[in-house]
């Protein structure tokens, strides 16, 4: 099964109210609403696109030694993929997703990182719950995420709804202002520059990790 068809197969269990979940349609009407208006505002065309230079970062991995994308692109190219944090399904089976397609990154020569505002206790947790060999790297305030483009704050009625669902993003994150990023992925070159690019405000929607080799192909080939 397709990551995209595993996310299709839990949204419509979660939309229809069944259990674990057991959401009500009010909420359901407003997490549509608010994933409607980012869409509508045009936000994910300002995001970095292929063929920009990708912003240098360093960040602290789950157990707090800093990893450069610098130093990461010294030894080959890259696969970032900005993540939510543990709270949310869909980006949990996206990380399971690459998980099962590292090998095929790292035969590339390849290094892939999650980037997420949660803090290193979260990212350690869903490190551990998604038997994942590859870091989160913790972007405090999504400052990484601002540099890309992907940004954004949650509207007022997002945040009372979160807060009603015991949803706390600023004790996930460390951080009150209440921004998440986009769901992204991005390949990036050994120069820095960006080869793939992927990026949509449905946070329902994710691409193939599969999606991504051609752009790793052309990034050994480019290096060679």
């Amino acid at each position: 099964m397709t990551l995209q068809a595993k996310l299709d197969a839990f949204k419509a269990d979660f939309e229809a109210g069944k259990p674990p979940y057991n959401v009500p349609p009010s909420v359901i009407a407003t997490m549509r609403r608010a994933t409607a208006e980012l869409i509508a505002s045009g936000a994910a065309a300002e995001a970095r696109k292929a063929g920009d230079k990708a912003p240098a970062f360093t960040l602290n991995d789950p157990d707090g030694n800093p990893v450069s994308s610098a130093a990461l692109l010294a030894k080959g190219p890259l696969v970032v993929s900005f993540y939510r944090g543990v709270w949310c399904p869909y980006c949990n089976m996206e990380l399971q997703a690459l998980q099962e397609a590292l090998p095929a990154f790292q035969a590339l020569g390849a290094n892939l990182v999650a980037i997420s505002p949660q803090t290193g206790v979260n990212s350690r947790k869903s490190v551990r719950q998604n038997a994942l060999g590859f870091p989160i790297l913790s972007d405090a305030h999504n400052d990484v995420a601002a540099a890309f483009g992907l940004r954004f704050a949650l509207p007022d009625y997002l945040v009372e709804l979160y807060q009603g669902l015991k949803n706390d993003l600023p004790s996930f994150n460390g951080d009150p202002s209440w921004t998440l990023p986009m769901p992204a992925r991005y390949v990036i070159g050994q120069d820095g520059t960006i080869l793939y690019a992927e990026v949509n405000p449905d946070y329902t929607r994710r691409p193939e990790p599969e999606d991504m080799l051609p752009a790793l192909r052309r990034a050994v080939a480019l290096s060679a």
